[in-house]
């Protein structure tokens, strides 16, 4: 495909994978979203290590999870979660889009660009205490392959055999959505027909003891695990970290049709911006002109008003910018407060999964455009006063609802003060 600009151009949604606490696969994690159930749990080591919050999110993988994508050899001497959540995530969508593996060429036409925040921090701990003890030699050859940042990605090209661009975005809690729409914007300029994009983040204390010492993760729930992550609570606490990876077959609509590719969705658009860490925004807080102005410019890109949105699927995190970030979706979205479009957090089921987070909550997502339901925001029982004097009470279910989801909005805002969105919508010919 010759480089060219390409604005008709309609991209859609042909395969999903994921990795998250509450569910590994679509249909355990689509379940566990429909019940409500939450994937966070009390985690012995945090205790042992004196952390203020002693649960946390990690995503029940299993060996068979491992063996369907990586060979014995791959997985010797292995310590990266965040390539194993990746890596099964995009062979699971590789898989869904029905594209085939073990090719003996490379494909021109397919790309990666998949996100992480860190890679492999247990094994560069490892090898950190092996340098010391003057062990250069024993380090193995797999310790680069495993901390590079770009690891990733790498490990998804070769298991596809990518051969457009490959590479790996890192834009703290905003990587996910960012990861989407840079694979969005390569297709619509003509340089691919087809990207593997997707984020991931690994777990463990020394990935969260920085948040913990920030004293922005929940410390009150150590004994009720489940009731720890609570957005859009007026007893919210805090973030509670999680892990976990998602990732999506994104194509041409031509290439899907030609294909006969099942179509989840069509992404119509979205923006990527920074605050600059002005007028309120830091490095770890949004600047709110910069947040409405995302979510504005996204439905600009994706040419849909705001009484079209049927779900926002918020980044919301339990904390005290959950209000501020409600008051920013009212303002740009307008309307009558009755007609105000579902809003949700999925953070209640599966914590905060860091640069993992936008994709495993654009997997959710998608999935309720898919099967037309919206899931529950649990824990919000007790609904903050400054969101429930903005937002309907029946806009924010604790039950999972039928319900007719036409169209989507995903944010995620992220330390750095950097903001992703991105609209889907249900495919129509």
């Amino acid at each position: 495909m010759a480089e060219h600009t390409s604005n008709n151009t309609r991209v859609v949604i042909t395969g999903m994978g994921i990795v998250a606490p509450n569910g590994v696969g679509l249909s355990d994690y689509e379940q566990a979203l429909r019940e409500g159930r939450s994937g966070i749990a009390f985690i012995p080591r945090l205790a042992d290590l004196k952390f203020g919050c002693q649960v946390g999110g990690i995503p029940p993988v299993e060996q068979h999870h491992i063996d369907a994508c990586l060979t014995p050899l791959q997985v010797r001497n292995f310590d990266s979660d965040g390539i194993i959540y990746g890596m099964i995530a995009a062979d699971e969508a590789w898989k869904q889009a029905g594209l085939e593996l073990g090719n003996e060429q490379f494909d021109p036409q397919t790309g990666v660009i998949f996100g992480t925040g860190t890679s492999g921090i247990e094994k560069l701990n490892a090898s950190m205490k092996m340098v010391d003890e003057q062990k250069v030699r024993r380090l193995g050859s797999n310790v680069v392959i495993q901390t590079m940042a770009s690891g990733v990605s790498a490990f998804i090209a070769g298991h596809i055999g990518a051969g457009n661009q490959v590479t790996t975005n890192s834009s703290a809690c905003t990587t996910g959505t960012e990861a989407l729409l840079m694979g969005y914007r390569h297709i619509k300029a003509g340089y691919a027909e087809r990207m593997l994009v997707g984020s991931t983040c690994e777990h463990g204390p020394y990935l969260w003891a920085g948040f913990d010492a920030m004293r922005v993760t929940s410390q009150r729930y150590n004994d009720v695990p489940q009731k720890a992550s609570r957005p859009m609570s007026a007893s919210a606490a805090g973030l509670v970290p999680g892990g976990g990876a998602g990732a999506f077959v994104i194509e041409t609509l031509e290439s899907a049709l030609k294909r006969k590719a099942p179509i989840i969705a069509e992404v119509l658009g979205g923006q990527i911006n920074s605050g600059g860490q002005r007028g309120g925004g830091t490095l770890t807080a949004p600047n709110p002109k910069a947040v409405r102005r995302c979510i504005t410019d996204a439905l600009t890109s994706a040419d849909v008003a705001g009484h079209e949105i049927d779900l926002i699927n918020g980044h919301l995190t339990a904390t005290a910018k959950d209000p501020d970030e409600v008051a920013a979706w009212v303002d740009v979205l307008g309307g009558e407060k009755s007609a105000f479009p579902y809003l949700q957090s999925t953070k209640s089921m599966v914590g905060h999964c860091l640069s993992g987070s936008g994709a495993v909550e654009l997997v959710a997502t998608a999935l309720q455009i898919q099967h037309d339901f919206v899931h529950p925001s649990i824990n919000s029982e007790d609904l903050h006063e400054n969101i429930a004097a903005l937002v309907p009470r029946e806009k924010i279910p604790q039950q999972t609802i039928s319900a007719s989801i036409k169209t989507a909005i995903k944010a995620s805002f992220g330390f750095g003060d950097v903001n992703g969105c991105v609209v889907l919508r249900q495919y129509n010919s």
